[in-house]
């Protein structure tokens, strides 16, 4: 249904326009709101601010339409104006159309000429709302979503990339917020998260500095997937700089923030998991790898980077590590010799 203000004087003018347009407002396509001047008009409008269209007069008590025409867009930018006058001078056309009138039609009113230019002014209404939309939501998935992959979305390969899954050999990090869960408990939405947003915004410049990728947002943990050459390395390198910004951070509302983290290297499956159902599905990496990497964050302490001794293996001549000792880890039969990554 779409809303239409009606601005005039003439105080007759309302029982007209809801007999011509009886069946559209029997059907609900129209509801009309009226207002006897242009003041009124900018009251109305400020109490529906769902109204697509404005329909007025010019020559009006206190406030004239084109004085309204120069406020109409401070209070309802998209609204669209067609001025309705027996004021069809060229003078006062040009100017109605200089302070942004859309259209402008002379009385006495030929109703179905009225009608279809309201048609038209609202789908114009309509075009512009679809737009802004749009690029509302582009602007959303820019920041959801890889330059990239939008760029790769455009693509033939893009559906049928949808259902390809492949195995891999990546390295998986979770770092997590330690104790964040107290400030969630205690402070304001709004604070939750800008501070959690700006640790996070720490953590993915460095995954993104050693050409990692952000798998996904945990609640306050990031994971994190390092493919390529030196996948392991690289993982490494980006967790000893986050745990260097963390630490340096300045404390906020007497919490200091310290992260968590858990590496594994290995095999992976990569591909699109989820619900068809729901349509919601997300390309993400699963596997005993991944799971394994969740559980030694979860063995951290605060400020430890955990890898297994097998990860240990392959890194030794690299990074300097100090043997933890062995730790049962969920769903694992053996113990697993853990190591915490020093520098």
């Amino acid at each position: 249904m779409t809303k239409i203000l009606v601005v005039d004087d003439e105080v007759d003018l309302e029982t007209l326009i809801r007999q011509k347009f009886r069946q559209k407002i029997r059907e609900q396509q129209y509801e009309f709101v009226f207002a006897i001047n242009g003041k009124d008009a900018l009251e109305k409008l400020k109490a529906h601010q769902d109204i697509a269209i404005v329909l007025s007069d010019i020559n009006m008590p206190e406030m004239d339409g084109l004085t309204l025409l120069t406020k109409l867009n401070e209070v309802s930018p998209l609204t669209k104006t067609v001025m309705v006058s027996a004021y069809g001078d060229i003078d006062n056309i040009r100017t109605a159309m200089n302070r942004g009138a859309f259209d402008f039609i002379t009385k006495p009113v030929n109703f179905q000429d009225l009608e279809v230019t309201m048609e038209k002014t609202i789908r114009h209404v309509h075009q512009l709302k679809e737009t802004i939309q749009a690029i509302k939501e582009n602007n959303i998935l820019k920041m959801y979503v890889d330059q990239n992959v939008l760029q790769f979305m455009g693509t033939r390969e893009y559906e049928q990339s949808l259902m390809a899954n492949e195995t891999t050999e990546a390295s998986v990090a979770f770092i997590d917020i330690c104790d964040f869960t107290s400030i969630s408990e205690k402070e304001s939405p709004d604070t939750v998260v800008r501070m959690l947003n700006n640790y996070f915004d720490v953590i993915v410049k460095e995954i993104i500095a050693q050409n990692g990728t952000v798998d996904k947002f945990m609640g306050d943990c990031v994971m994190a997937v390092f493919r390529g050459n030196y996948h392991l390395d690289r993982a490494i390198d980006a967790c000893l700089a986050i745990r260097t910004k963390i630490d340096n951070l300045p404390s906020e509302l007497s919490f200091s923030p310290k992260v968590s983290i858990g590496i594994n290297s290995g095999e992976l499956i990569s591909g699109n998991i989820g619900s068809a159902t729901l349509k919601r599905l997300d390309y993400t990496v699963i596997g005993d790898t991944v799971n394994t990497a969740q559980r030694l964050q979860a063995a951290a302490g605060k400020g430890q980077i955990v890898i297994t001794d097998a990860c240990y293996e392959k890194v030794k001549q690299s990074f300097s590590c100090k043997l933890v000792g062995p730790a049962q880890l969920k769903n694992k039969t053996a113990p697993v010799t853990l190591y915490e990554v020093l520098n």
